[in-house]
């Protein structure tokens, strides 16, 4: 998993129109919050979401721009982006595993993947970093909450 403090990787990620998607186009925003789903039928995982919708507001007073990355290919991402009404961009990786690329890799019985959330500064310094096997412990409001929080406190 990514550590705080540390230059986020170059994601190769694409959106639900196909069109490529670089954390590095993100620099307007103070900060670029990712939330890793575990996948798009996670009950779990979905409520999660919802919590980020229901405070897009405080996200967008602090200039975080908020993504949802997601283990399924795009018309997947896009169905479920749709059905959803998902504000967010959707992402999906363009080759390989968009999770493994921050360190979010299958451990429980080979096949239950991890999930988790990542907030990276405009300058592409991870500044909030945290996953785990289990979805009701992969979102941490509290730390995501002080992560923005902190950023006011630095000049990007």
């Amino acid at each position: 998993m990514l550590t705080t403090e540390h230059p986020a990787p170059n994601l190769d990620l694409i959106d639900t129109a196909g069109q490529p998607w670089r954390l590095s186009d993100s620099r307007d925003a103070r900060g670029t919050l990712l939330y890793f789903m575990r996948s798009t039928s996670c009950p779990i995982c979905n409520r999660h979401v919802r919590d980020l919708i229901a405070r897009r507001d405080f996200f967008d007073d602090e200039n975080i721009r908020v993504v949802i990355v997601v283990p399924e290919d795009r018309d997947a991402a896009l169905a479920w982006k749709t059905k959803h009404a998902i504000p967010f961009a959707v992402l999906t990786g363009s080759t390989g595993d968009p999770h493994e690329s921050v360190g979010l890799t299958r451990r429980m019985f080979g096949s239950m993947r991890q999930s988790g959330t990542v907030l990276v500064d405009s300058r592409g310094t991870v500044r909030h970093a945290h996953g785990a096997t289990m979805p009701v412990s992969s979102y941490d409001r509290k730390g995501i909450t002080a992560a923005v929080l902190a950023l006011r406190d630095t000049r990007n």
